[in-house]
């Protein structure tokens, strides 16, 4: 079992930045791919960025690409989304989410442990 805590949600200005959290526990964080999603009111959760075991390969929304950044430290168990240049759009509850096996894309579909996620809010 892998427990996932996400943290660092909240409420900012359009244009603003914001770094989410999440701390892992359990069985050893080093060993699972990463990723973040995210689910606006009234629509389906969707990817956002994911991040393989190492570090090494990162994955990107094409609507996050340029502005959010995906990082872990394995020493801390906790992984990172540094979200930059935010936009009314990107708000939404931010989900953490694990699986064993790297992949080239991504999907809620197939993730292994999910968080309860956390608030963002972008104002205009």
């Amino acid at each position: 079992q892998v427990q996932l805590v996400e943290s660092g949600g909240g409420l900012v200005q359009a244009g603003d930045s914001l770094r989410l959290s999440c701390a892992a526990s359990g069985r050893i964080f080093s060993s699972y791919a990463m990723g973040w999603f995210r689910q606006a009111p009234g629509k389906e959760r969707e990817f956002v960025a994911a991040i393989s075991w190492s570090g090494g390969s990162t994955l990107y929304a094409d609507s996050v690409k340029g502005r959010f950044a995906i990082s872990r430290d394995n020493a801390k168990n906790t992984v990172y989304l540094q979200m930059n240049s935010l936009k009314p759009e990107d708000t939404a509850v931010y989900y953490c989410a694990a699986r064993s096996r790297w992949y080239a894309s991504w999907s809620p579909v197939g993730m292994e442990y999910w968080g309860k996620g956390t608030l963002v809010t972008v104002s205009s």
